[in-house]
C-alpha cells in the first residue's frame, strides 16, 4: 500500500492526539469528565430503560389463546369416535383479563417512581463523577505548583551544594560539617520523590475522569467562596433527598396496588365450538371475577406490609436529612480550621522563613554565619513553601467539595 494512503489517516490521529493533550482548565476538565465518563453512561440508559418500561404499565395484560376439544366421550357405545356425539367439539376461544382500575393506576404511578428515582440516581452519579475529576485537578495542580517550587528550591541552593566541600578542604569548616548539606540534600531530595509520585497519582486520577491520556493542568484553580446559609437551606434539594421522594412514591404505588388487591378483577372469554356438520357449530361467551374473600389472611397482611415501607422509607429519608446537615456543619468547620491555617502558614510562617534565609545569607556573607545555617534556613523556607502551597490546596478541595456534595456544583 503506498504511504500516501494512510498518511492522512495518521495525521489526523496525531492531531486529534495532541489536541486532547491539551492542558485542561478547571472547567474543561469537568465538561470532558461529564462526556466521557461510562458511569453516567450507565446512568442515562438506567433512565432510558425506566421510561421504555413505563410506557407499559397500566396496560391490559395480553389476550390468551384458548383451544381443545370439550366432551369427547371415552366410554359408552360412542367411546374414542369423534362427531359421533353431538356434544363432542373442537373449539377455540380467547380470553381477556382485565385487573381493575386501581390496580392499573398503581402500576402507572410506580412507573413513574421508577423514573423519578433513575433520573435521581443519574443526578447523583454526575455529582460524584464531576466532584471525583474536580479533585483529580486540584490534585494534580498543586502538585506540579509544588514540585516547581521545590525544584525552584534546589536550583537555587545549587551553588551551595557546590561550595561545602571546598569549604572543608580550605579549612572554613570541619569535617563534620560537610556531611549536613548532605543529609539537608538528601531530605529535599525525598520530598520531591514524593511529589513525583503525588503528581503521578493526581494524573492517573484525572485519565481515569477525563479519559485524556497525558493531562496537565492550566488556568487558575476555582474560587474559594462559600455560602453556608444558602448551603444549608438547599439541602431540601439535594440529590440524595430527591431520590428518597422517588423511593417514598414508588412505595407509596406499592401501598396502592396491594390495597387494588382487595378489588376483584375481571375476565372475558368468547369461543367457537366447531361440532359435526349434522349437528351445527355453537358459540360460547363469559364472564370471570376474582373474589377476595378472605382479605384478612391475603390482601390485609401484603397492605400492612407495604405500609410499613412506606413508612421506612420516610424514616431514613429523614436519617440521610439529619445526616446530610451534621456532615455540612462539620465540613464547614473543618474549612475555617484549614483556611485558618493556610492563612499563618502563607502570612506569618512563610515571611519569617523568608526572613530568616534573607538573615542567614547576610550573616555568612559577613562570615558570621556557617554554610550549614544558610542550608538549614533555605530548607526550612522550602519546607514553608511546600506547607503553604499543601495548606491551599486543602482549603481549595473543601470548597470544591463542599460546593459539589452541597449545594448547586458551581464552586
Amino acid at each position: 500500500m503506498s504511504p500516501l494512503r494512510w498518511t492522512p489517516g495518521l495525521m489526523a490521529v496525531v492531531l486529534a492526539t495532541s489536541a486532547q493533550a491539551e492542558p485542561l482548565t478547571f472547567d474543561q476538565a469537568l465538561a470532558r469528565a461529564s462526556a466521557n465518563a461510562p458511569s453516567l453512561q450507565a446512568a442515562g440508559l438506567q433512565v432510558e430503560a425506566a421510561r421504555a418500561a413505563s410506557r407499559a404499565a397500566g396496560s391490559l395484560p395480553d389476550p390468551q389463546l384458548k383451544v381443545g376439544v370439550d366432551n369427547y366421550p371415552i366410554s359408552g357405545p360412542m367411546a374414542g369416535r369423534f362427531g359421533a356425539d353431538q356434544m363432542t367439539m373442537a373449539t377455540v376461544g380467547v380470553m381477556q383479563e382485565v385487573p381493575n382500575r386501581a390496580r392499573r393506576r398503581a402500576e402507572v404511578s410506580a412507573a413513574q417512581a421508577e423514573i423519578g428515582l433513575a433520573q435521581a440516581q443519574a443526578q447523583i452519579a454526575e455529582r460524584d463523577v464531576r466532584l471525583a475529576a474536580a479533585l483529580a485537578w486540584i490534585d494534580l495542580d498543586y502538585a506540579q505548583q509544588r514540585l516547581a517550587a521545590l525544584d525552584e528550591v534546589l536550583r537555587n541552593l545549587q551553588p551551595l551544594w557546590d561550595a561545602a566541600p571546598s569549604g572543608v578542604a580550605s579549612g572554613a569548616s570541619r569535617p563534620a560539617m560537610a556531611l549536613a548539606p548532605v543529609r539537608l540534600r538528601a531530605g529535599l531530595d525525598d520530598q520531591r520523590s514524593e511529589l513525583v509520585a503525588m503528581v503521578g497519582k493526581a494524573r492517573a486520577e484525572l485519565v481515569r475522569w477525563t479519559g485524556d491520556p497525558t493531562p496537565s493542568t492550566s488556568g487558575a484553580p476555582p474560587g474559594l467562596h462559600l455560602d453556608a446559609e444558602t448551603l444549608r437551606s438547599g439541602l431540601e434539594r439535594h440529590s440524595t433527598l430527591l431520590a428518597y421522594q422517588s423511593v417514598g412514591r414508588k412505595a407509596q404505588a406499592e401501598v396502592d396496588l396491594a390495597r387494588a388487591a382487595r378489588r376483584p378483577d375481571w375476565a372475558f372469554e368468547v369461543g367457537y365450538g366447531r361440532r359435526d356438520p349434522m349437528f351445527g357449530d355453537m358459540v360460547s361467551a363469559g364472564v370471570s371475577v376474582r373474589l377476595p374473600l378472605f382479605p384478612g389472611r391475603r390482601q390485609d397482611p401484603l397492605i400492612a406490609a407495604r405500609t410499613a415501607d412506606t413508612a421506612r422509607v420516610r424514616a431514613e429519608r429523614d436519617t440521610a436529612r439529619r445526616t446530610l446537615a451534621a456532615s455540612l456543619d462539620s465540613d464547614l468547620a473543618d474549612q475555617v480550621a484549614h483556611h485558618d491555617q493556610w492563612m499563618r502558614a502563607r502570612d506569618v510562617v512563610l515571611p519569617a522563613a523568608r526572613q530568616q534565609a534573607d538573615l542567614e545569607t547576610a550573616s555568612y556573607a559577613a562570615g558570621r554565619a556557617g554554610l550549614t545555617e544558610v542550608l538549614e534556613a533555605f530548607t526550612g523556607l522550602a519546607d514553608a513553601r511546600l506547607t503553604a502551597l499543601e495548606r491551599e490546596a486543602a482549603v481549595t478541595r473543601d470548597a470544591v467539595r463542599i460546593n459539589f456534595t452541597y449545594g448547586s456544583e458551581t464552586p
